[in-house]
């Protein structure tokens, strides 16, 4: 006696005994008939009438029939039933994979179970077995096997008969695993359960015989996961990493486990899963709910992509369980959350927001997992690794300051590993001879990946200016650099020198900018936000105020909650029209009033980013909010020489320009601010353009008596003509 080579001898040895079930049966039949009938199976004659009514129930006439007989097939398939489990255990001992075994311990099926799978797939494997069930049948057109049949070949006890039809109930393995389907013959409709036909699975076929391919009908809402890193290598909460390590070395037992995993999207909930499971030596099988719930029956899918795992003897990962949140979803929440609770003994369920009810898994260990955004330090070590292995360009190696990416850009770990790809990426487009990140690509690739939704909600400012473009005093722009300071260091000052336990406020960084209108808020703005290598989005009033009540309110909520992962600054022109002055309460309007600057003061004090609030009367400002900042920049009407400083670099050098030009003068004659002088030189370029002719000193007095004239300032008779003699 020796062990089977592989899987395949094994299964089709125990066909064998299928056929020696079969032939046993086939005798019974033939000793039965009287004669051979050319008609039998096509009508009942008066003979076979009598013999039905003859057989009591619970002794068919196969059992009464020759007693000697019996004994013998009981011996035959005892005997065969002794050498295939002895081949089997010899196996098994020398370490071969047994697909039929595999399953039948993977699905917890009995004798009898693994009996109807191996009538079943006959069929599937040789026609010939077909006719044969015709045959046993006594109807040409019966030829998948029948629940009757299967009951006449595998038990002959009528008491284990009847026991027996358990094992085609909803929730026993052959049906709950999808192993077998049960279908009805067209001609008899609604037959009762010993009138059923079975069809065994085709992926059941398929693994039997060696394939590994996952069903086709539910691998496009599946896949099996790369093995993940290491859990000490995880970048978590030392709480987490602890929990996560307990649950890997826990010793295993029948109890299952459903970790709940709580984050937003990126934050590393399949790292962690994939990291668990790899600790646990244990494969994964991801799953797209949001994806699943197009599928044509939800919940024999549901039955599907758990047989897989229990083949592949998989956890399972169910992404996107906030899609199943809605009201109207209950009924398939409710079926998902039976199959988790019934499911392998370990799976994730990862959300953002949607809790997961306990009580839905009475018998499960429930672990709750909630992954707070990252801090900075745990930023910073997660560019440090994504930048190990990259290729930097040379001006980039010291430039590229880590510290500084990680505190300005609150990225997820999603989020830092394909802003590297796309840095990289950038690098071999912008210059494919000599690929290597540089800073600017870097920068690039960040604001690429930070949340574009914001752009729904505000207008996205591009900086084009610099610290060259802008004219205002030293101790002013001293106060900009400042603000840039803030925020670059932010970390270092925070984190490492233990500021952060000292806070109670927010750690955002808050500052307004207050002067006339033109007087360089929003140039300032546009330089601090690429100073730190962010976008500006300047919130559009119009779009945010709104008269009905709390509509107001709901509009910067979708804001601040946009901005918190937007990795932007933001940009209140007119700030005084929202955090106004909070006034007496007469009437309804004033308490809603009051309402908003107070919901406004709560949302300032929670955001962690970047907010600058422009106004051209600070007195209108609430002194609640004036409390909360951190830095006051007042812009003041330029002085002569800050004008003579503006009219010299707002004509671009390409432009041609008469050498008389007497920039002096202007700059002494004529008060203005940047925003006018800026209009001044456009105005007085399409002049020029229009008499084909270079600008002169003539175009600019006329484009300044256009604006004096815009502006409603009274102008004295003949001062512009004095200024352009």
């Amino acid at each position: 006696m020796h062990a089977f080579e592989n899987s395949l001898e094994h299964l089709l040895a125990e066909i064998e005994w299928v056929d020696v079930l079969i032939r046993a049966l086939v005798a019974r039949v033939r000793a039965e008939q009287a004669e051979d009938d050319p008609f039998r199976g096509l009508y009942l004659s008066e003979q076979h009438v009598d013999a039905l009514l003859a057989a009591p129930l619970g002794m068919p006439s196969w059992l009464t029939y020759s007693a000697a007989h019996n004994d013998a097939r009981g011996a035959q398939l005892a005997a065969l039933r002794k050498q295939l489990d002895a081949r089997r255990r010899l196996s098994l001992d020398a370490g071969i994979d047994l697909r039929l075994e595999r399953l039948r311990l993977l699905l917890d099926l009995s004798d009898f179970d693994v009996g109807v799978l191996l009538v079943c797939i006959a069929a599937g494997l040789d026609t010939r077995y077909e006719r044969l069930y015709a045959y046993l049948q006594d109807d040409v057109t019966k030829t998948r096997p029948g629940i009757d049949l299967v009951l006449n070949l595998l038990e002959a006890d009528p008491l284990k008969r009847f026991a027996a039809r358990t094992r085609f109930e909803a929730d026993a393995p052959l049906l709950r695993y999808r192993l077998v389907s049960l279908f009805d013959d067209p001609s008899r409709p609604m037959p009762l359960l010993i009138g059923r036909f079975l069809k065994l699975d085709d992926r059941v076929v398929s693994f039997l015989l060696g394939s590994d391919a996952a069903d086709e009908t539910v691998a496009p809402y599946m896949c099996h996961a790369e093995p993940g890193p290491p859990l000490d290598a995880l970048v978590v909460d030392d709480s987490v990493k602890r929990g996560l390590q307990g649950l890997a070395h826990a010793p295993s037992s029948t109890r299952r486990v459903v970790v709940h995993l709580q984050g937003r999207r990126g934050s590393g909930r399949r790292t962690i899963a994939r990291a668990l499971c790899a600790g646990r030596c244990v494969p994964l099988i991801e799953v797209d709910l949001e994806r699943l719930l197009a599928a044509a029956d939800f919940a024999a899918s549901l039955a599907s992509i758990d047989r897989e795992a229990r083949l592949a003897g998989a956890a399972l990962y169910w992404d996107g369980f906030d899609t199943l949140s809605p009201p109207e979803q209950r009924p398939l929440l409710a079926t998902l959350l039976r199959m988790i609770g019934r499911g392998p003994a370990l799976a994730f369920v990862a959300s953002e927001t949607s809790p997961l009810p306990s009580s839905a898994f009475p018998d499960v260990r429930h672990v709750n997992v909630t992954l707070a955004p990252l801090s900075a330090a745990q930023r910073l070590e997660l560019w440090r690794r994504a930048v190990d292995g990259q290729v930097l360009a040379i001006d980039a190696i010291d430039a590229i300051d880590l510290s500084g990416v990680a505190a300005r850009f609150k990225f997820t770990p999603r989020q830092i590993r394909e802003s590297m790809d796309t840095a990289a990426s950038l690098a071999s487009w912008r210059n494919p001879a000599e690929a290597g990140i540089s800073v600017q690509d870097l920068y690039d690739a960040c604001r690429f990946h930070s949340n574009r939704m914001l752009s729904t909600l505000a207008r996205k400012i591009t900086p084009r200016v610099g610290w060259d473009d802008i004219v205002l005093p030293p101790a002013r722009l001293l106060q900009l650099r400042e603000i840039c300071n803030h925020m670059k260091y932010r970390h270092q000052v925070f984190s490492e020198w233990g500021f952060e336990r000292k806070l109670i406020s927010s750690k955002g960084l808050m500052a307004l900018f207050a002067g006339p209108s033109g007087t360089g808020k929003t140039m300032a703005a546009e330089i601090i936000a690429g100073e730190l290598g962010l976008d500006l989005y300047k919130i559009d009033l119009s779009s945010v105020i709104s008269k009905f009540i709390g509509e107001t309110e709901k509009n910067l909520a979708r804001i601040f909650d946009e901005a918190e992962t937007a990795n932007a600054v933001l940009f209140f022109d007119e700030a005084d029209a929202l955090f106004g002055r909070r006034s007496e309460v007469k009437d309804s309007h004033d308490r809603y009033a009051n309402i908003e600057v107070g919901y406004l003061l709560q949302r300032i004090e929670e955001y962690e980013g970047v907010a600058i609030l422009a106004t051209n009367f600070r007195r209108n400002m609430d002194e609640a909010f004036v409390r909360r900042l951190q830095f006051t920049v007042d812009f003041a009407l330029p002085g002569e020489a800050d004008r003579y400083r503006m009219w010299q670099r707002i004509l671009p050098e390409q432009t041609p320009r008469d050498p008389a030009i007497d920039l002096g003068q202007l700059a002494c004659r004529f008060d203005l601010t940047g925003g006018n002088i800026r209009n001044i030189a456009v105005a007085a370029a399409f002049l020029a353009a229009d008499d084909r002719d270079i600008v002169r000193m003539t175009h600019l007095i006329a484009a300044t008596q256009r604006e004096y004239q815009k502006m409603g300032k009274l102008v004295s008779d003949g001062e512009f003509d004095d200024a352009s003699s």
